[in-house]
């Protein structure tokens, strides 16, 4: 879909963002039976400018910071999860086209509202061919995958030294297969599904290395969006849609509460009894400290970007500590108004059990990972390597 309605500001995106919350909601339970998300809502993510946020202005797109992609992330998260998550997704490998050569940005960005997914997790093997690489592999999780245009992969390749070593390629979705084998008890409108490549020529101005995508770009030169490093990067963008779920769990859970009783007890109003009032209130302040840790991490990489200090080991760790315990955070509040909403919640009608597994996948991707993350920061703080590059 090609938008074309002007948008003055990035605060104009959020306020679109959170206006497309009724189609998403209704179409929730579509992206959930058929394992991806419905048209209509790509549709009003494109009118919103949702896919235009990482792309370049001279591209037509915005530049946005991470502040912007948490609060639209928290929207959308907040209407459904999948919608959420699959649109800060797609944020990640669109920034990441910034690190290659012009002609190849003009290629990606040349389709309006370019949806590009991905992955940071090896999973094929490229040769050397005149030109390029001759690339086969298979890569899991793609969400978004139905709906993009373009896919960036990772493949290892033999290095001068003949040692493998991983690159970043960009590939049209058009040259993968896709396997349809996303049958999950979370985030199933995503659409995680696999892709794979058989023989797929890749040229050379679509190959970087890996540690040139990862590594960020301390120059004036560049727009404050573009420089920080990749997985601080990659945190800041995926963050906002968790925050943004527990929100939309609360909203289900308060809109329910009126008229309910609590069965096999003297209360006919729940909202009169005093463990409600505590369990919402917990709730409440846990989606705040997830907002706060998503913020703060924002703020981190947007601050750096802005004014170009160095990033501190220390720095990128506690990027990756912020988006756990924001994860956490959000997983945790959820959980509590979840079981206070009575066996009438289990039914696929009631959103909050969506919401209850869509925070849980979350919570269990790799990045993602509260215990992961954590562990990460902890060993920087006692002094030791990350035994990562992921960092």
């Amino acid at each position: 879909m090609t938008t074309k309605t002007k948008v003055s500001d990035l605060g104009e995106i959020v306020r679109r963002a959170a206006d497309a919350i009724p189609v998403i909601r209704e179409h929730a339970t579509w992206g959930e039976e058929n394992r991806r998300l419905h048209g209509e809502v790509i549709d009003a993510l494109a009118e919103a400018g949702v896919f235009r946020l990482r792309t370049p202005r001279r591209f037509g797109g915005h530049e946005a910071d991470t502040g912007t992609l948490v609060r639209v992330g928290r929207e959308l998260g907040r209407g459904d999860g999948s919608a959420g998550w699959t649109a800060s997704v797609y944020w990640i490998p669109t920034w990441m086209v910034s690190r290659f050569p012009d002609e190849v940005q003009e290629e990606v960005f040349s389709t309006p509202d370019v949806r590009v997914c991905g992955t940071l997790s090896p999973g094929g093997t490229g040769t050397s061919v005149d030109g390029g690489l001759r690339v086969n592999g298979r890569w899991s999780f793609i969400s978004g995958a139905r709906h993009a245009h373009w896919q960036e992969i990772i493949v290892v390749v033999p290095g001068d030294d003949g040692a493998p070593r991983p690159v970043v390629a960009l590939v049209p979705m058009s040259e993968l297969r896709i396997v349809d084998d996303w049958y999950t008890s979370g985030l199933r409108g995503s659409g995680s599904v696999t892709t794979v490549a058989e023989d797929v020529f890749i040229p050379q101005e679509r190959v970087l290395p890996m540690g040139t995508v990862l590594a960020g770009r301390n120059d004036p030169e560049t727009s404050p969006a573009y420089r920080s490093p990749l997985l601080p990067v990659a945190a800041a963008s995926s963050v906002g849609c968790a925050v943004g779920m527990a929100a939309g769990a609360a909203d289900a859970f308060l809109e329910r509460l009126p008229g309910r009783k609590i069965t096999y007890t003297s209360y006919e109003r729940q909202s009169e009894a005093p463990l409600t009032h505590v369990r919402v209130a917990e709730s409440a302040m846990l989606s705040d400290t997830a907002g706060f840790h998503a913020l703060r991490l924002a703020e981190t990489v947007d601050g750096r970007g802005i004014d170009g200090s160095e990033w501190s080991l220390e720095d990128r760790a506690r990027c990756r500590a912020d988006l756990g315990a924001a994860c956490r955070s959000a997983r945790e509040a959820v959980d509590l108004l979840a079981s206070s909403s009575g066996g009438s919640s289990v039914y696929s009608t009631a959103p909050i059990q969506r919401f209850r597994r869509d925070l849980h996948a979350v919570n269990l991707h790799a990045l993602m990972n509260p215990d992961t993350n954590h562990e990460l920061y902890g060993r920087v703080l006692c002094g030791l390597e990350p035994d990562t590059p992921y960092v």
